[in-house]
């Protein structure tokens, strides 16, 4: 049975390492580009009104995006640490 445990434990680890933080790293990019984009679009066509409006909604949007990624990698983490996953790399910084 130990073995079994070993086996999950580096199945976990690499499925984290290799496809998960990797996937919050890029929904993290997306968010914070979707950001951009509404900054760009509220500072850049400020004579029309609906268009600020559509790059604040932008900008609150992305922000909720990156808080959700953050949240998510914290969470990842938390159960890494919580269930002492030790066959799972933590990426750092």
């Amino acid at each position: 049975m130990p073995q079994t445990a070993d086996a999950l434990d580096a199945f976990l680890g690499r499925l984290s390492f290799y496809i998960l933080n990797p996937l919050i790293g890029l929904l993290f990019a997306v968010a914070l580009a979707y950001f951009v984009w509404g900054v760009f679009r509220f500072l850049s066509l400020q004579e029309s009104d609906k268009e600020r409006e559509d790059g604040k909604a932008h900008m609150i949007w992305g922000i909720i995006g990156m808080f959700i990624m953050i949240a998510v990698f914290g969470i990842i983490n938390l159960i890494i640490g919580t269930f002492g996953l030790t066959g799972v790399p933590v990426p750092r910084g």
